[in-house]
């Protein structure tokens, strides 16, 4: 039953010591509890239905029938084993086989991460390879076969690449409505998933040890379980769609940049992920004014200290200097999880932390410019894609965090400037339009691919809490497509709250799922099925779906595309910015959620009125 999974009062509202406001991670954190399911260690197995029985490669499976919907799931399925002791930070290997039948009726671990209700608090474990499987529900002997097998989804969570887990998305509406398998996966997180230094590649046996794409590979490593078990569940290994949202999204277009992944799947979806890949040599990093964000030997420098082998950060560069590549190696791999996590637990910070990530390495990931991979066809794997954003995706995170809306303890009580914050609103979204879906969409473009599609999403008409208006506070954020994609209408007693209209709320997703799950069957979104739908056009000349209800004038074609550059020549020219101050405030809020930028961009803001923001190169300032 979907529900919110926490009580816990939000907290936030005030910057830590790396200008990452606190509350933008409590923002995630509230829209990861929104999403139905959240996994519960003390939940009880449902039932086993002996129909649902299946050979895989590696032994026979048993699952059970979901409770609401037509379909069989299988959780907690290992696709790797476990990366703990001499496997952290090592390519994933295959799973092991047992023996008898094993009941996947309970999820498996979270990946290990810093608590999103307690930031001094790790979750999960490292022992958390696996997925969960949604099937519509069939007999043994009528699983789809030969030429009637069923398209696959593999959905890749958001969490910034450092918090979340798979085992919250019931897929089971999807894959019963849609005639499709949905198979949410697990991956490291944080620095258990990204990390490179030379003493890890030096001991490194493989290129894809070497990589420091561990989280990346553990993507791959499922879709290789996919293909070799697809069939087990009446789905087609040779008709594999990815798709995931945020820090999903991003790893959507990694995977498509990355020359191991080939052949592994044949359409992508990205959702509100940001094209972004960063260079090896960034990831070994010092914290420097020139980078957003410090790298392993700045780590490294924290560890020491925090082990009282160093006063200070200048005796901690002179404790690592004399250490060997050997050394450095076994002491990172002798820390435990707590002691790995306890330098991004310093204040609450909503779980979510920082670390460079999806380094371009030449072998898993590959050495170019992203943008400049995807207009040419020899660097990345080019199948059907579809990239869109919310309108409103940074409304999420401003209402715990902008001055436009008054807070009590972190919680929005009331705005205090509607119009101040539906610009920043509308800008914010703006910018991850360019970097999520207009900028890759182009650059696909100008490779010569036509099988690409954009897509906004516009829903914005949540009904209330108490006085709050959640449609203009919320809107179009960050998050709420996915209630729509996956069909989670049911939140409990939100239920109201987010969908005072349920039934237009409800057409909508039918809508979305059918064009997800028509493009996912015939690598052509269409009219998702029917041809009550209007057809979704590809990409051309900056041509989108904009998804919306009747009300605001339906599900329907639109133009116009963005790139970063125009959105900050729009913002220095928008008249309805009311003061040179409100401007620069503005644009610092494009700075901040934004990998695109620079301090050296203020200089150019305004003729240099807008005084500069530094960027002090910590952990925590880069791109959430």
């Amino acid at each position: 039953m979907a529900h919110l999974c926490s009580d816990e009062p939000l907290r936030g509202g005030e910057d830590d010591r790396r200008g990452v406001p606190r509350s933008v991670l409590f923002a995630l954190a509230l829209g990861l509890a929104i999403l139905p399911g959240c996994a519960d260690s003390a939940e009880e197995a449902p039932e086993v239905d002996p129909t649902s029985a299946r050979t895989l490669t590696t032994g026979q499976v048993v699952g059970y029938a979901h409770d609401t919907a037509p379909a069989h799931v299988w959780r907690g399925l290992p696709f790797a084993r476990p990366p703990t002791g001499p496997l952290r930070w090592r390519a994933p290997l295959p799973p092991e086989a047992w023996e008898g039948v094993r009941e996947a009726t309970l999820p498996g671990n979270e990946c290990v991460q810093v608590s999103m209700a307690d930031a001094s608090e790790r979750v999960g474990d490292e022992d958390c390879l696996v997925l969960d499987v949604y099937a519509p529900r069939f007999a043994p002997d009528a699983v789809p076969a030969d030429g009637d097998l069923l398209p696959v989804m593999v959905w890749i969570h958001g969490g910034g690449n450092s918090i979340g887990s798979a085992l919250i998305y019931d897929g089971a509406r999807l894959a019963a409505d849609g005639g499709v398998l949905v198979i949410p996966i697990q991956y490291r997180l944080g620095l258990f998933g990204w990390l490179t230094h030379p003493a890890l590649r030096a001991d490194a046996a493989t290129p894809e040890d070497a990589s420091g794409n561990y989280g990346t590979l553990d993507t791959i490593r499922a879709l290789e379980w996919v293909r070799d078990n697809a069939r087990a569940f009446g789905g087609d290994p040779n008709n594999i769609t990815i798709f995931g949202e945020s820090a999903g999204g991003m790893d959507v277009f990694a995977l498509l940049l990355s020359p191991r992944a080939k052949g592994l799947f044949h359409r992508a979806i990205s959702q509100s992920g940001i094209l972004e890949t960063t260079p090896l040599e960034d990831g070994d990093a010092f914290a420097s004014e020139d980078l957003r964000m410090a790298g392993s030997n700045e780590f490294l420098l924290e560890y020491l200290q925090q082990d009282r082998r160093a006063d200070d950060r200048e005796a901690a560069r002179r404790v690592l200097s004399a250490m060997s590549l050997d050394e450095i190696a076994s002491y990172l791999r002798s820390k435990t999880p707590d002691e790995l996590l306890a330098i991004f637990q310093s204040s609450p910070t909503g779980g979510m932390y920082s670390v460079p990530q999806l380094f371009r390495d030449g072998h898993v990931i590959v050495d170019a410019e992203p943008l400049e991979a995807l207009a040419d066809p020899a660097l990345h794997n080019a199948v059907p894609t579809i990239a869109g954003t919310n309108r409103e995706e940074t409304k999420l995170f401003a209402m715990l965090s902008s001055e436009h809306v008054s807070r009590v303890f972190g919680v929005p009580t009331r705005l205090n400037d509607p119009v101040g914050f539906d610009l920043e609103g509308e800008y914010g979204g703006l910018l991850w339009k360019a970097q999520g879906a207009d900028e890759p969409l182009s650059a696909l473009s100008r490779g010569g691919r036509q099988d690409i599609w954009g897509y906004r999403f516009d829903w914005d008409e949540e009904g209330r809490i108490l006085w709050l208006d959640l449609s203009q506070l919320v809107g179009a954020a960050h998050m709420v497509e996915v209630l729509f994609v996956f069909h989670l209408m049911d939140l409990g007693r939100w239920t109201d709250n987010l969908f005072p209209d349920l039934p237009t709320a409800e057409r909508l997703s039918a809508q979305m799922r059918g064009y997800w799950t028509e493009f996912a069957r015939t690598g052509k979104p269409g009219r998702a099925g029917t041809q009550e739908n209007p057809e979704w056009q590809p990409w051309g000349n900056g041509q989108y779906l904009l998804l919306d209800t009747e009300q605001d004038g339906g599900v329907r074609m639109q133009e116009g595309s963005a790139t970063v550059s125009s959105v900050v020549a729009q913002l220095e020219t928008d008249e309805r910015v009311r003061s040179l101050e409100e401007r620069c405030a503005m644009f610092r809020g494009l700075v901040l959620w934004s990998g695109a930028f620079e301090t050296a961009d203020y200089e150019r803001f305004a003729d240099g009125a807008c005084q500069p923001w530094p960027l002090d190169g910590g952990r925590d300032a880069g791109n959430l």
